[in-house]
């Protein structure tokens, strides 16, 4: 794992961004996609105007994907990369309960077993039903009702915007900044209730594979990734 990099002047190496004339493509979950295009494309669009950006859906494996050219990073929870594959972690977030407005839970504060007696949306790439949300509620002998499996964040966030049910949110720890990745919640009318069990943090990385590290075209990519996904941190 990569260290988190202080915030550089994009161009560095040589690079003139301006000049810059390449399709990147990057591997995103449909939260990330969202939370990253609106900003990358406007850094783009005023300081490299001749870049494109491909967002493809998340791959189970995207050490293969890396490794033989067919994307320029991965961006997410990188928890599946070849030995060679560089990481370099960028936020790290925890996981807060979405409901709309009009929820029996919206109002008053959340407990372990009002959460366990609603509804579920879960969120799981393989299918799976359970997570570690499910963990901690077992500690306490309690269990919830998935509803739904959805293989993204912000397909989760639908029901949960139009219906009783609850989704898990990414969002920043108490008192830090905002994250663009709540961003979406919140436009949809979602509020993000604090979950009181201990749940792990949900680290958002990116990778790469090593042949683009000293790339200065692909180093003005990861340059801008971290602006906008730590922008309220600058």
């Amino acid at each position: 794992m990569i260290a988190p990099q202080p915030e550089k002047p994009h161009g560095r190496g040589g690079i003139d961004p301006a000049a810059l004339r390449r399709t990147f493509t990057v591997l995103a979950s449909d939260l990330v996609g969202a939370a990253l295009a609106p900003g990358l494309l406007e850094l783009a669009r005023s300081r490299a105007p001749g870049v494109s950006l491909r967002v493809l859906a998340e791959e189970w494996e995207a050490g293969p994907a890396l490794r033989e050219g067919r994307i320029d990073l991965e961006i997410g929870a990188i928890d599946h990369v070849d030995p060679e594959t560089r990481v370099e972690e960028l936020v790290t977030l925890r996981m807060a309960a979405g409901v709309r407005a009009g929820h029996p839970l919206a109002d008053g504060i959340l407990t372990p077993a009002g959460l366990a007696a609603a509804e579920h949306v879960a969120v799981s790439r393989t299918g799976r039903f359970t997570g570690p949300l499910d963990a901690a509620l077992a500690e306490q002998g309690l269990s919830r009702r998935v509803i739904a499996v959805l293989p993204g964040h912000l397909a989760a966030m639908a029901p949960a915007a139009a219906g009783d049910v609850v989704c898990l949110v990414p969002t920043a720890p108490p008192g830090e900044p905002p994250s663009p990745l709540s961003d979406a919640a919140h436009a949809m009318g979602l509020r993000l209730l604090e979950i009181p069990l201990p749940l792990p943090p949900l680290a958002i990385g990116m990778a790469w594979h090593p042949r683009h590290t000293a790339d200065g075209a692909h180093q003005w990519l990861r340059g801008a990734v971290r602006r906008v996904l730590r922008a309220a941190r600058m």
